[in-house]
């Protein structure tokens, strides 16, 4: 079975052929420094302080989420809020970029995740990073496991790995609660359909959180929504050629289920916090740099 909404958790995923160097980082081939000028809702473009201001906005929603006392509907306003203002700093960050250059820049990096469910975590991978202007590539792997080389700019990579780290937890501590119906023939099928499930439904809030913002951004009522729009575009662009110069041939991918879990799945993604509340200072990193 192939339901729509999973096989789009992977959008922008593909498997490359053999050759593998590295991706070119061409310029973003926007405007040189500048000024800041407005930002997308009329107001002064942001620059790194108030980056991090809104970051630190973000952590605070988070931490009075997840407070004693706060009720589900609370919370998950309060969650829906930091979701919004992530989105908000992806399209600060591109328009600071297009004034000022070295504020952002074309990056990749490639990432090894081990068993187990390696392509699980790869489609959870490569979903949050399509909804936030990210492609990825899945190459060969030398034993178990599955590589992915990420091409974004570096602000979208960023947030990339922010919020997978975040929900693959929230991932893994709901499918260690869940209860697998004692109808089931087969374990390990029903697992895997509750992690598509679950991949789907994040994804897809977060890919509507990222659309949000990018229809404000680039609206005509925008101070510079035509200008906001051709950024966009641009950084498109300059990631797509990095994937051609490194990968001239790669294929499109998606995952299929058997199981029947998928719909237990898809309600625990429905709750699960897409605000990245991991944004706090984290002991560690999931997007490990491939040896």
């Amino acid at each position: 079975m192939n339901p729509q909404a999973a096989s789009t958790g992977s959008a922008g995923a593909g498997s490359a052929g053999p050759r593998a160097e590295g991706a070119g980082s061409p310029g973003p081939g926007q405007a040189g420094p500048g000024p800041a000028g407005p930002g997308p809702g009329g107001h002064p473009a942001p620059g790194p302080e108030a980056a991090a201001a809104l970051l630190d906005r973000v952590r605070k929603l988070l931490t009075k989420a997840e407070s004693d006392g706060v009720t589900a509907a609370e919370a998950e306003a309060l969650t829906a809020k930091a979701a919004e203002l992530m989105a908000k700093y992806g399209i600060d960050r591109a328009l600071l970029a297009a004034r000022r250059p070295e504020t952002d820049h074309p990056a990749d990096r490639q990432v090894d995740i081990d068993n187990p469910w390696a392509r699980v975590q790869a489609h959870l991978l490569c979903g949050v990073a399509a909804a936030m202007r990210c492609q990825c590539v899945l190459l060969p792997r030398p034993g178990p496991g599955t590589r992915i080389h990420i091409f974004g700019f570096a602000s979208d990579i960023e947030r990339a790995d922010v919020l997978y780290t975040s929900l693959l937890l929230q991932m893994w501590q709901g499918l260690g609660t869940a209860q697998i119906p004692g109808w089931s023939r087969s374990p390990r099928a029903w697992r895997r359909s509750w992690l598509l499930g679950f991949i789907s439904a994040v994804v897809s809030r977060v890919r509507a959180a990222e659309q949000d913002a990018t229809t404000k951004a680039t609206s005509p009522a925008a101070a510079e929504g035509d200008r906001m729009t051709l950024v966009l575009a641009d950084r498109r662009q300059v990631i797509m050629r990095n994937i051609e110069h490194a990968y001239p041939v790669t294929r499109k991918t998606q995952m299929t289920y058997s199981g029947s879990g998928y719909g237990a799945g898809y309600t625990e993604g429905q709750r699960a916090d897409i605000g990245a509340s991991r944004l706090r200072r984290r002991a560690g990193r999931s997007l490990t740099g491939a040896s």
